[in-house]
């Protein structure tokens, strides 16, 4: 077990390329995997269909939450999908690298 998780969000690609690299900077994410998807969904009563990224977002346990209010707060959606999926095993050097890219909640907000 480890205490790498992967962040998924998707949204707008201007909004989530900005965002990807705004998490970096501030080290809450040590990198973003970015993809150009199509994404079928209801809304509001209606099916809507329209081009969207989907980010993979590689962090710790210990960041899930500011990440989760940030994206709630800067996200142009009502209801972004935020989604977290825990990484059970990997190759060592990828996890500690990871690890090693990321400050802890509490020191990126500067506690």
């Amino acid at each position: 077990m480890t205490d790498a998780v992967e962040v998924v969000l998707t949204g707008p690609p201007e909004f989530i390329d900005r965002y990807c690299r705004q998490l970096v900077d501030d080290r809450l994410i040590a990198c973003a995997q970015v993809a150009q998807i199509q994404s079928t969904y209801r809304w509001q009563g209606e099916v809507e269909t329209d081009p969207e990224a989907r980010a993979a977002m590689h962090t710790i346990r210990g960041n899930v939450q500011a990440i989760t209010q940030r994206t709630r707060d800067e996200h142009p959606y009502d209801v972004p999908c935020i989604l977290v999926l825990p990484i059970q095993d990997g190759n060592p050097a990828y996890l500690e690298w990871i690890a090693a890219s990321v400050v802890t909640t509490s020191a990126s907000l500067g506690d």
